[in-house]
Parts: structure tokens; sequence; C-alpha cells
């Protein structure tokens, strides 16, 4: 109860602190975090709070993050083996209120009971979360664009 509290405290002062979930759809072969994220990380990484990269196969390069501007006193990355595993992590980790931001990296769109647990935990713990998974290749051969969904509710 009281956890719940000072989440909406804090969403009084900054639009974010509200806890949500946001998808981003990318190519493999774009640098989606360089262009499109990277701006928002810098902004979160002035919180008191950690950022967290939670993947299966990635793994954070020390001079990107260098050359980023990104906190690395505040940097966090977790490798789980499953996808189920970066999903029971993710909403962990978003329960806690400990991180500003979560990336999760998903090797295809999340289920929509998933996506559920996600939101609720994130509103929660009053985190902003990123829920990563690549375009598949059909519809990159079809010519569908890449899709990145962010709530509006930030921006108004």
């Amino acid at each position: 109860m009281e956890k719940t509290a000072l989440s909406q405290d804090a969403s009084k002062n900054q639009p974010w602190a509200q806890g949500i979930i946001s998808e981003v759809v990318y190519f493999e072969d774009q640098p989606v975090v360089g262009h499109i994220l990277l701006p928002l990380l810098r902004l979160l990484g002035t919180q008191s709070r950690w950022l967290l990269w939670l993947t299966s196969s990635r793994r954070l390069s020390r001079p990107w993050l260098e050359q980023s501007g990104l906190p690395l006193e505040k940097m966090v990355q977790l490798r789980q083996s499953t996808a189920y595993d970066t999903v029971a992590a993710m909403e962990k980790a978003l329960q806690t209120g400990n991180y500003s931001v979560i990336l999760g990296w998903f090797p295809q769109e999340l289920t929509v009971t998933d996506k559920s647990r996600l939101r609720d935990a994130a509103q929660l713990g009053g985190t902003y979360g990123f829920v990563m998974y690549p375009q598949n290749e059909v519809c990159r051969k079809s010519g569908q664009f890449s899709d990145i969904k962010i709530h509006s509710s930030l921006y108004h």
C-alpha cells in the first residue's frame, strides 16, 4: 500500500513515474536503441534509480555505454536463458520500483497475457518498460514498416 502511494506522489512530478509498458518492434540490422531510445534513456538515467537490460543473447558493450552518455554506475544487465525467464524477471523488476527503465529483449511478440502482467507490474512499481522484439522477415519482405508503439499519454 505504501509503495502505491509513493508511486502516485512521484507521478505528479514526472509523467513517466506512473509506469507503463511500450513495445518497440525493430529490424535486426537497425540501431533502434541509439537513434530512438537513447535520448529517453539518458533522461531516465538522471533519476536515482537503475536502468536494467534483460537479454538472452545481446551483451552490452562497455565502449558503447561510455560513448552513449548513459550512467555506467546505474546500468545493470541480466542475461536470461529463455523468453519465459525474461518475462518473469521483467515482471519482478518492474514491481520493485528500483528501476527507472527496464528493456526486455524478446525473440518475438509477447502474448496478451504476458503484456498484461508486465503492464500491471509497471504501474505497481512506477517503472517504464520497453518490450523489444525484431520484426519478422515475412513483414520485411512484404514492405511493411517497422513499428514503435509509445503511449501518447507521456506527451500530452
